[in-house]
């Protein structure tokens, strides 16, 4: 007798298409209930301010609540792929390569996430596009398409080689157990000092490019990165060392962007 047919074996039951939909549902309506959630006190703060501060109606009522509604689905959308790929993606990867024991392999993915990542940052292009008017208004630069291009793409490069070069130092830093606290407090140190010989135009856009760079797209994989390094080494703690990475992230484009405006 063939074991499926055998009425003593138990045979795991293969949920109905309609049970996974109830689940997908489910779990979908609780990412959205989720979200409305933390957009709540926004929402509150705003309406609060423009119905008993200003005391004037808010213009365009219709359009506003239909945008309200598509940043509650976008953020529980987005707050669930995070679940679903990106979170587990980056820890996967970052214990493959533990497993393969190659550590100049492992530096250079390093490096090439926190690039990769931080160049096509939303946060970081409108940040840079911005950065290149005012400094052609203030005529840093010539006030031309080129020039303007050319300052834009040049400031997300070196944020981006800032990111990259911060990974490695955190991954390395993880490789080793050092404690997170002395690197940092040592590079703010750095900051302070270029902070004095620093261009008084770019220190501005130094400390905010610092900002853009813990935005949606860097922040997940970089975290993931961290903990799943930190949950494959053997003596490493998850708490203690998978995280501050998105610190050294932050830092480091500070220190770049400065040394970017000493340098042109």
């Amino acid at each position: 007798m063939h074991p499926r047919d055998n009425p003593l074996v138990k045979h795991p039951v293969k949920p109905s298409r309609l049970a996974t939909i109830k689940r997908i549902a489910r779990r979908s309506l609780g990412s959205l209930r989720e979200s409305a959630l933390a957009l709540l006190p926004i929402v509150l703060v705003i309406t609060f301010f423009q119905a008993v501060v200003l005391r004037e109606p808010i213009p365009d009522l219709g359009t506003i609540l239909a945008g309200a509604l598509m940043v509650v689905a976008g953020l529980a959308l987005f707050v669930r792929g995070l679940q679903m790929a990106l979170f587990p993606l980056g820890e996967e990867m970052a214990y493959r390569f533990v497993r393969r024991g190659n550590l100049w392999l492992l530096l250079l993915f390093a490096f090439t996430l926190g690039f990769g990542t931080t160049v096509a940052e939303p946060a970081l292009i409108a940040i840079a596009e911005e950065a290149s008017e005012v400094a052609a208004g203030g005529r840093i630069i010539q006030d031309t398409e080129a020039a303007r291009t050319g300052y834009a793409v040049g400031l997300r490069l070196t944020v981006a080689f800032a990111v990259g070069v911060a990974l490695v130092v955190g991954v390395f830093r993880i490789l080793k157990g050092w404690p997170v606290q002395y690197l940092v407090i040592g590079g703010y140190l750095c900051v302070v000092v270029m902070t004095a010989f620093a261009p008084p135009e770019i220190i501005g856009i130094a400390y905010d490019s610092g900002g853009v760079t813990t935005s949606t797209v860097t922040v997940p994989l970089v975290a993931a990165l961290g903990i799943g390094l930190a949950s494959t080494i053997h003596g490493r703690d998850p708490l203690i060392d998978g995280f501050g990475l998105i610190a050294f992230a932050a830092l480091t484009p500070i220190m770049f962007v400065m040394a970017y405006g000493m340098m042109f």
